[in-house]
C-alpha cells in the first residue's frame, strides 16, 4: 500500500462515507463542510482502529478519548454504517502502521471500561452468582444519571407512542398500560414482575389497577430506589420491589407475570427453565406478558466479545421471537398474542440519547467520561439498529391454560390501546 497520510487512511476505512477526518499529525480528509468529523487525538488512535474489527476499533477510540466525534455520534453512525468499514486485512493494516507512524505499532490495551467488565466473567455463565455481578455492572451505575438519561418515568425499556406527537413520558405510561390490559389487570389481583428496574410496571399496576404488585431485581441500586419511590406515593400496602433474583421467588399463584426487559439477560439455554419458573407461578388461567428485544431472524446465532458485549451488556443473549414462542409453547405456556414494537423503540432511544445530549456535563462529573461515551455510542448504535431492523422489540402473551383446556381468554385482544 503506497503511502498516504494517517487522515486518508482513516477515510479509506470509511469506504467513501462523507465523513470528516482530522488527524493528531495535522492531516486532514473527506468533505470540509462534512456534518461530522472524526478527530484522532493521538497514535493510540489509529492504533484501536486497526487493531481491532470496525465496531470494536471504534469503540476503543472513542470511549478512550483518544477519537472525538464532532457531531452527533448517531449521525455518524448513520454515515458510517457499514459492512466493509474498517474490513482491511492484517497484511494491510501492518504495513500502513509501519508506512505513517511507528508509535502506532505498539500493542494499546483496552479502555478501563471494558477492562473492567472482563472481571465479571469468572464461574458458570447465568449462574446467580455470575448473574448478579453482570446485571450490578450496568444497572448500578449511578441512579442520578439514568435519572437524568430515562427521564421521570425511569424505564429502561421500549416505550409504546399512542400518536406521532407523543412524548417519551406520555410512551412509557401509554406501555405500562398496554402491558396491564394484556394481562387483563383488575383489582385485587397479583402481579409478579421479574426484572422490575426502577418498579415502573409495578408502580403502575398498583396505582392504575389496585393490583397487589411484586417486582424483583437483581440491581441493588434499582431496589432501593424503588423502595423509596413506593413510600413516597403512598403505594406501600399494593407495591413491593425486591433485591433478588426471579429464581428465588418463593410465593405462586400469581394471576399474571410481566416480563419485560429480563429475558435478553437469560440466554437460549436457559430459555426451558425460565419459562418453566414463570409458569410455576402462574393460577390456572393466569397470563404472561413478555417483552423483549429480539434478532430478526431465528438463523442468527450470538457472537460474543463485540462492543455491546464487552462494554454494555456483558452475558446479554438474543434470540429470534421464533425461538420465544417456542420456548413458551414447549414449556407450557399457549400463546395468544404478539406484536412487533421494533419502530417504537428507535423513538425511545432517540428520547434517551437526546436526553443523555442535554445533561451530557452532569453525566460526565456523575459516572465519568469514559462511562458517559459508552452509553452515547451505545444508544446510538442501538437507535440505527432498530431503524434499520438488524434488531426488532416483541412482546409475547401467554397464557397457562386450565386442564381442562380453557384460558380465560376473550375470542378477540380485549385491551383496546
Amino acid at each position: 500500500m503506497a503511502r498516504m497520510s494517517t487522515a486518508a487512511l482513516v477515510a479509506v476505512g470509511l469506504n467513501g462515507a462523507p465523513v470528516g477526518v482530522s488527524a493528531y499529525d495535522g492531516s486532514t480528509a473527506g468533505p470540509a463542510d462534512a456534518t461530522v468529523r472524526l478527530v484522532l487525538q493521538s497514535p493510540k488512535a489509529l492504533s484501536y482502529l486497526l487493531t481491532a474489527p470496525s465496531e470494536l476499533g471504534l469503540a476503543r477510540a472513542y470511549v478512550s478519548g483518544e477519537l472525538a466525534i464532532e457531531g452527533d455520534p448517531y449521525d455518524a453512525l448513520t454515515l458510517i454504517w457499514s459492512d466493509r468499514i474498517g474490513e482491511l486485512s492484517w497484511a494491510d493494516r501492518l504495513n500502513v502502521l509501519r508506512n505513517i507512524d511507528p508509535k502506532a505499532l505498539r500493542w494499546v490495551d483496552a479502555p478501563p471500561e471494558e477492562l473492567g467488565a472482563r472481571r465479571l466473567r469468572d464461574g458458570l455463565r447465568h449462574s446467580k452468582e455470575r448473574d448478579a455481578r453482570v446485571i450490578s455492572h450496568h444497572y448500578d451505575v449511578s441512579n442520578r444519571f439514568y435519572e437524568w438519561v430515562l427521564g421521570p418515568s425511569m424505564t429502561y425499556t421500549c416505550a409504546c407512542f399512542p400518536r406521532e406527537d407523543a412524548t417519551l413520558e406520555e410512551a412509557q405510561e401509554h406501555k405500562y398500560d398496554l402491558v396491564a390490559k394484556k394481562l387483563a389487570l383488575q383489582p385485587g389481583m397479583r402481579l409478579l414482575d421479574v426484572g422490575c428496574g426502577w418498579g415502573g410496571m409495578v408502580m403502575h399496576a398498583a396505582k392504575h389497577y389496585g393490583v397487589q404488585a411484586l417486582g424483583v431485581t437483581l440491581s441493588r441500586k434499582q431496589a432501593e430506589w424503588a423502595k423509596e419511590k413506593i413510600a413516597s406515593e403512598g403505594l406501600g400496602h399494593l407495591a413491593e420491589v425486591r433485591f433478588s433474583d426471579y429464581r428465588d421467588v418463593t410465593e405462586g399463584e400469581f394471576d399474571a407475570v410481566s416480563s419485560i426487559g429480563l429475558t435478553e439477560h437469560i440466554g437460549k439455554a436457559n430459555l426451558p427453565a425460565y419459562f418453566q419458573a414463570l409458569r410455576a407461578r402462574l393460577r390456572d388461567g393466569g397470563r404472561l406478558l413478555n417483552h423483549c428485544i429480539t434478532r430478526p431472524t431465528t438463523t442468527e446465532s450470538n457472537h460474543f466479545g463485540g462492543f455491546i458485549d464487552r462494554y454494555v451488556f456483558p452475558d446479554g443473549e438474543l434470540e429470534g421471537v421464533g425461538t420465544i414462542v417456542s420456548a413458551m409453547q414447549d414449556n407450557g405456556f399457549e400463546v395468544r398474542h404478539e406484536e412487533n414494537l421494533r419502530e417504537h423503540y428507535a423513538r425511545t432511544l432517540a428520547g434517551w440519547c437526546a436526553n443523555l445530549a442535554a445533561h451530557w456535563d452532569e453525566a460526565v462529573q456523575e459516572v465519568g467520561a469514559g462511562r458517559a461515551r459508552v452509553w452515547a455510542l451505545y444508544m446510538a448504535g442501538s437507535r440505527l439498529g432498530f431503524e434499520r431492523r438488524t434488531i426488532e422489540l416483541h412482546q409475547v402473551l401467554g397464557v397457562k391454560v386450565h386442564p381442562d383446556g380453557q384460558s380465560d381468554m376473550p375470542l378477540r385482544p380485549d385491551w383496546g390501546v
